[in-house]
Protein backbone atom coordinates (compact mmCIF):
# COMPACT_ATOMS: atom_id res chain seq x y z
CA UNK A 1 0.00 0.00 0.00
CA UNK A 2 1.09 3.34 -0.79
CA UNK A 3 1.05 6.14 1.03
CA UNK A 4 0.92 10.14 0.49
CA UNK A 5 1.25 12.57 3.17
CA UNK A 6 -0.31 16.32 2.30
CA UNK A 7 -1.48 18.91 4.04
CA UNK A 8 -4.40 21.07 3.05
CA UNK A 9 -6.43 24.41 4.35
CA UNK A 10 -10.33 23.69 4.24
CA UNK A 11 -11.59 26.83 1.87
CA UNK A 12 -14.96 28.36 3.15
CA UNK A 13 -17.10 26.36 1.43
CA UNK A 14 -15.61 23.37 3.52
CA UNK A 15 -13.79 21.58 1.06
CA UNK A 16 -10.01 20.22 0.50
CA UNK A 17 -8.32 20.31 -3.35
CA UNK A 18 -5.23 17.81 -3.65
CA UNK A 19 -3.24 18.50 -6.30
CA UNK A 20 0.31 16.36 -8.13
CA UNK A 21 -1.04 13.57 -6.16
CA UNK A 22 1.19 10.47 -6.60
CA UNK A 23 -1.60 8.32 -8.09
CA UNK A 24 -2.61 7.30 -11.52
CA UNK A 25 -5.85 8.22 -12.86
CA UNK A 26 -8.78 5.91 -12.42
CA UNK A 27 -6.90 4.31 -9.46
CA UNK A 28 -9.32 3.94 -6.49
CA UNK A 29 -8.05 5.41 -3.23
CA UNK A 30 -9.06 5.90 0.53
CA UNK A 31 -9.02 9.38 2.19
CA UNK A 32 -8.29 10.04 5.75
CA UNK A 33 -8.90 13.08 7.15
CA UNK A 34 -7.15 14.58 10.37
CA UNK A 35 -7.13 17.62 11.89
CA UNK A 36 -3.59 19.16 12.19
CA UNK A 37 -4.02 20.78 15.92
CA UNK A 38 -2.76 17.64 17.52
CA UNK A 39 0.53 17.23 15.57
CA UNK A 40 1.13 21.03 15.88
CA UNK A 41 1.01 21.16 20.23
CA UNK A 42 4.01 19.04 19.98
CA UNK A 43 6.48 22.13 18.91
CA UNK A 44 9.32 20.69 20.25
CA UNK A 45 10.16 17.27 19.09
CA UNK A 46 13.58 17.41 20.32
CA UNK A 47 13.15 18.79 24.05
CA UNK A 48 16.81 17.43 24.94
CA UNK A 49 18.57 19.42 22.23
CA UNK A 50 20.77 21.89 23.63
CA UNK A 51 20.58 20.70 27.60
CA UNK A 52 23.90 20.35 29.04
CA UNK A 53 25.58 16.64 29.28
CA UNK A 54 27.59 15.59 32.12
CA UNK A 55 29.79 12.06 32.17
CA UNK A 56 30.70 11.49 35.95
CA UNK A 57 33.94 9.10 35.69
CA UNK A 58 33.14 7.99 32.08
CA UNK A 59 36.27 5.61 31.85
CA UNK A 60 34.91 3.81 35.00
CA UNK A 61 33.11 0.04 34.35
CA UNK A 62 29.81 -0.38 34.63
CA UNK A 63 28.44 -3.36 36.52
CA UNK A 64 31.74 -4.62 36.24
CA UNK A 65 29.85 -6.93 39.63
CA UNK A 66 28.10 -8.39 36.74
CA UNK A 67 30.68 -10.45 35.12
CA UNK A 68 31.47 -13.90 36.54
CA UNK A 69 34.97 -13.97 35.04
CA UNK A 70 35.64 -11.17 37.79
CA UNK A 71 33.99 -13.32 40.67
Amino acid sequence: MKAYRAEATVSDDKSLVLKAVPFRAGDTVEVIVLEASERQQAKNPYPLRGTPIRYDDPTEPVAESDWDVLK
